[in-house]
């Protein structure tokens, strides 16, 4: 987590600014955390507080941490949904929106930590991603996120990730930035 959250204040100051170079300062004047750090906080503490990994409770402390942090550069559907269900639901009950965003995948390092097993990590993050990303993609990018942290904490390499198809596809996703930024 703590990988995360820095490499979100590194990135923050090059989120609508992108550079393609690895020489650069990591911190800055204008670096700060953003709201994948704070989301990255409220999974976290779902994860240790509600052992059945329920959707309620893990908007119970999205709404907390969003409560907590309201201007810290929320994209504008995940804006809606956290403070103002109403403008997305007639009935005021936050749903998933169909999200395929990266956001799923940014909040989700705690989950690649908490389990013992590929298969329950996979699960949980899912679970963490369809409170909001729910399209296929939004929930494969959360599961390869977490897949890759449990498989490298345990010491995978790279060539025995390759059977896990979400880690495969995002470091296929991976290869093909690194080359579009090289050809740049």
């Amino acid at each position: 987590m703590l990988g995360a959250i820095i490499g979100d204040i590194v990135g923050s100051c090059y989120e609508f600014n992108s550079i393609k170079t690895t020489e650069f300062e990591l911190f800055q004047s204008n670096s700060r955390y953003t709201d994948d750090s704070v989301m990255t906080m409220a999974v976290a503490e779902w994860l240790l507080e509600d052992p059945m990994h329920t959707h309620e409770v893990l908007e119970e402390k999205m709404v907390k941490y969003g409560n907590l942090n309201t201007d810290v550069g929320f994209g504008p559907h995940f804006l809606r949904w956290l403070f103002f269900p109403k403008a997305l639901f007639p009935d005021g009950k936050r749903k998933p929106y169909n999200s395929f965003g990266n956001g799923s995948a940014m909040r989700v390092s705690a989950v690649g930590w908490m389990f013992d097993s590929l298969e329950e990590t996979e699960r949980v993050a899912g679970i963490s991603a369809s409170i909001t990303h729910n399209h296929p993609e939004g929930v494969k990018g959360a599961q390869a996120t977490a897949a890759a942290i449990f498989m490298a904490r345990n010491g995978a390499s790279m060539e025995k990730t390759e059977h896990v198809h979400p880690v495969k596809a995002a470091k296929t996703v991976l290869q093909e930035g690194v080359i579009a930024a090289k050809k740049g």
